[in-house]
């Protein structure tokens, strides 16, 4: 009989516990994210880039900037581009070497969600002028890059993604072909200031 009453008893305190545990879960409130603004995206990232040419696969991090309206590679990554110019491994490293940095700037406009939290970026990309050495002379190489897609900076946890693409190169006005496209995708970019 005693331990009847006991079993009731613990059985009576567990419903009582679900009871208070379910309705506490039911009056939490949300976490509230504070809303985006088009200035959040100002700033310094570093970004996971993605290299996809046909069947090759590159990764790397790279660094840029974003001022009011314009995304700038302090260093845009050309070695899949002077790779498709310069056939020879050797001489494009060479190559390479001898251009070091090159600065490329990507315009945008942006559109505000606040209540989703995130920005829209649509990019208006424009050609990029190469001059590449190879056997003491320069090859002009205009390369034309595309976007697929909008980029979206994320207000929740401060990061930006999108993706360009190399569409066409032409090689002192000749276009080259054959030529697999080059997409850059950066999945995922963290803003560190």
């Amino acid at each position: 009989m005693k331990n009847l009453i006991v079993l009731k008893v613990i059985t009576a305190v567990l419903i009582i516990s679900i009871i208070f545990s379910l309705f506490s879960c039911m009056n939490e409130d949300r976490i509230e994210v504070p809303p985006v603004k088009l200035e959040h995206v100002n700033g310094d990232y570093k970004g996971r880039l993605i290299t996809v040419q046909g069947e090759i696969r590159g990764e790397r991090v790279v660094d840029f900037k974003i001022k009011k309206d314009t995304l700038t590679f302090p260093e845009f990554p050309i070695k899949e581009i002077v790779k498709a110019v310069v056939k020879d491994p050797i001489k494009t490293e060479t190559a390479l070497a001898a251009m070091g940095k090159v600065k490329y700037k990507l315009n945008y406009t942006s559109v505000l969600n606040a209540e989703k939290n995130w920005v829209e970026l649509t990019f208006a990309p424009k050609e990029l002028e190469l001059q590449i050495p190879v056997d003491g002379v320069n090859k002009k190489a205009v390369v034309t890059l595309a976007t697929k897609q909008k980029g979206y900076f994320i207000g929740l946890d401060y990061t930006l993604r999108f993706v360009l693409a190399a569409e066409k190169i032409t090689v002192n006005g000749t276009e080259l072909a054959p030529f697999e496209p080059i997409y850059y995708n950066f999945p995922y970019c963290i803003k560190i200031n």
